[in-house]
Order: C-alpha cells, then structure tokens, then sequence
C-alpha cells in the first residue's frame, strides 16, 4: 500500500513539476515591463 502512496507523490510532484515548468519557461522582468518593449524607442 505504502509503494501506491509513494507512486501516487511522485506523479503529483512532476505533474506540479512540469506545470511549473512551463508557465515560467523563458519569462523575463523585461517582458512583463511595458517600458521595455520592442520597437518602442526605434524610429
């Protein structure tokens, strides 16, 4: 029973694990920052 409990914490850590992931993959402060944009200080 003990080894279905350890299966079933291990599942629910990579599945918060890889949802983590993913959502904060390749996000920067310059992103979020609408002062840093692309394109806004070329002319």
């Amino acid at each position: 029973m003990w080894i279905l409990m350890v299966e079933a914490g291990v599942a629910m850590f990579l599945l918060v694990f890889i949802v983590w992931w993913t959502m904060f993959a390749g996000r920067t402060d310059a992103q979020d920052d609408p002062a840093h944009k692309d394109g806004d200080d070329q002319q």
